[in-house]
């Protein structure tokens, strides 16, 4: 049996093979939506006025990529992909977290916004909640996989 395949048991994987059950195809299709604002925005920003504010749309677009990465290691599944999306959660947050204050304490720093401006503020604030979402999701599905294993 490859990694890739389920056990002919009933019981789950502990590879975690599953990531996108449950509360992880809401937390797929939040990522692909904001994949789509982040990369869209940006994409129009960065080739129609990128002197502008080049380093808030250069953000966005980073936003972007990390949204599509955290999406794609979602839908792989695998022991891998879980840690891969811990990861790239993680930096998610600390980005949110470093450019939302940067932009309250100086606000002259970005002609125009960001995704994560303002702690995503521009987005309904799911930029900070969706990591951390994410976060508490990846390491409780982590957890019932090897409780899982171990009965």
């Amino acid at each position: 049996m490859t990694s890739r395949q389920k056990p002919s048991s009933g019981r789950r994987a502990s590879s975690g093979q599953r990531l996108i059950s449950g509360p992880g195809i809401l937390l797929v299709w939040l990522y692909g939506v904001m994949v789509v604002g982040a990369v869209s925005r940006s994409a129009y920003q960065i080739s129609t006025e990128f002197d502008r504010a080049p380093l808030a749309y250069s953000l966005s677009a980073l936003a972007g990529v990390v949204y599509g990465f955290i999406t794609y290691t979602l839908v792989r599944g695998g022991e891998r992909a879980r840690r891969a999306a811990v990861v790239c959660c993680a930096a998610e947050l600390l980005g949110v977290l470093v450019v939302g204050a940067w932009t309250l304490a100086d606000p002259g720093a970005f002609p125009d916004a960001t995704v994560w401006s303002d702690f995503g503020m521009g987005y309904l604030f799911i930029p900070v909640l969706l990591p951390v979402t994410a976060l508490y999701w990846l390491v409780r599905a982590r957890a019932a996989d090897r409780q899982a294993v171990a009965a």
